[in-house]
């Protein structure tokens, strides 16, 4: 489709994102009335938090800088 190349476009991204959650949680607030839906509703949102903070740290001016040690760790094949 498309490479995020900088922040504005990873926060337009994130916006859709955000705007197709919130609808799809309220169908299923419509068709689960109660806590199952509020608790799918929660998890609709919740991917945007993680795919939105995925694509922010992936955007970031100084990507290699602020890294973990732990990120550098080879890992067995």
């Amino acid at each position: 489709m498309f490479v995020v190349k900088n922040r504005w476009e990873a926060l337009a991204v994130i916006y859709a994102l955000g705007l197709g959650a919130a609808d799809r949680g309220m169908r299923y607030l419509e068709a689960y009335p109660g806590t199952g839906g509020w608790l799918l509703f929660a998890a609709c949102t919740a991917a945007v938090f993680m795919a939105g903070a995925r694509l922010l740290e992936l955007t970031r001016k100084d990507n290699g800088l602020k890294r973990r040690k732990t990120d550098f760790v080879p890992q067995a094949h």
